[in-house]
């Protein structure tokens, strides 16, 4: 089955900091995002949400183990799908770049489908939503 790809590219009044600071707290995502709730299942190597955190985030009728496998301070946020979806190979990479007073957001997700024919639906939907969990961080990252 061919690898899925979701690219998207927002530019918000917010500086990378503040865009990181955001992408960081789970805990916020929930109530910026169409996501339900927000459990911390396992905390990261050196600190509760760093590299090695396992977040889960409910929005029935899904419930997705997410480990947090890269962090660059301001720069880069990564993670992976531990499982919640019929998805393998599930990794989201988000670089933060300054542009002008602000910064980019490119929010990069990449997969594979476990179940033949289900490819074009996952792309469609979680773009729309990664679109929606855009908006709504970068909308948090400005108040």
């Amino acid at each position: 089955m061919a690898r899925k790809v979701i690219d998207i590219r927002s530019e918000f009044p917010a500086t990378p900091a503040q865009l990181y600071a955001v992408l960081r707290d789970g805990a916020r995502w929930p109530e910026l995002t169409p996501l339900g709730s927000f459990e911390l299942h396992r905390p990261g190597e050196d600190e509760p949400e760093g590299v090695g955190a396992v977040r889960l985030f409910r929005t029935p009728p899904f419930a997705s183990y997410e480990r947090i496998v890269e962090l660059v301070p301001d720069r880069r946020f990564g993670y992976t799908l531990l499982r919640g979806l019929p998805l393998r190979d599930y990794r989201v990479d988000v670089e933060l770049t300054p542009v002008g007073g602000g910064a980019e957001v490119h929010w990069h997700c990449e997969f594979t489908p476990k179940i033949p024919g289900t490819g074009w639906f996952f792309r469609w939907f979680l773009g729309s939503f990664h679109a929606k969990v855009v908006a709504g961080l970068g909308r948090g990252a400005t108040v």
